[in-house]
């Protein structure tokens, strides 16, 4: 890929997440040029979303590893919801294609790296759990944004029944 055909996806990713700010149903109507379909767009879209995550992720784990009672899931809970409240549009474009194939795997091997980084999760453990602990993991993000961390650890013990 040449730079001029990385800024011309840059460029249509950003059209695209602005569109979605206002108009999230209207923002896949057509696909940007650069890429060959929405299965492509929602890649990308993807990858953008995991750039940032992962960015945030080691920044609040490196600042856990140095604080005297450092917490892991508080760290990459901390991560996740900035993420998200950085890049509304972004979160809101992949939420709602969650069904769409083209976003299965990555969204599985973004709730591993959640899993793992939290500690829920050891890297040796197959895929395929890692991953579906990481998915109850952002359930209970989800279901739970303002809870406190006691609360929220002790309904992750019960989603999660190995923890």
């Amino acid at each position: 890929m040449s730079w001029t055909d990385f800024h011309q996806r840059q460029q249509a990713l950003a059209e695209v997440l602005d569109n979605a700010r206002r108009d999230l149903s209207a923002a896949f109507e057509t696909v940007p040029g650069p890429f060959r379909d929405t299965d492509e767009l929602l890649a990308a879209l993807h990858h953008k979303w995991m750039l940032q995550l992962n960015g945030r992720v080691e920044v609040a784990l490196t600042d856990t590893e140095n604080a005297p009672h450092g917490d892991r899931v508080e760290a990459v809970t901390t991560a996740w919801r900035r993420t998200a409240r950085d890049n509304p549009g972004l979160r809101a474009a992949l939420d709602v294609h969650a069904d769409n194939p083209a976003l299965r795997e990555p969204t599985a091997r973004e709730h591993r790296l959640l899993a793992i980084a939290a500690g829920l999760a050891e890297e040796h453990e197959p895929s395929h759990d890692a991953a579906r602990v990481g998915r109850a993991f952002v359930q209970l993000l989800r279901a739970a944004p303002d809870a406190d961390r006691h609360a929220r650890q002790g309904r992750l013990r019960k989603l999660i029944p190995s923890f």
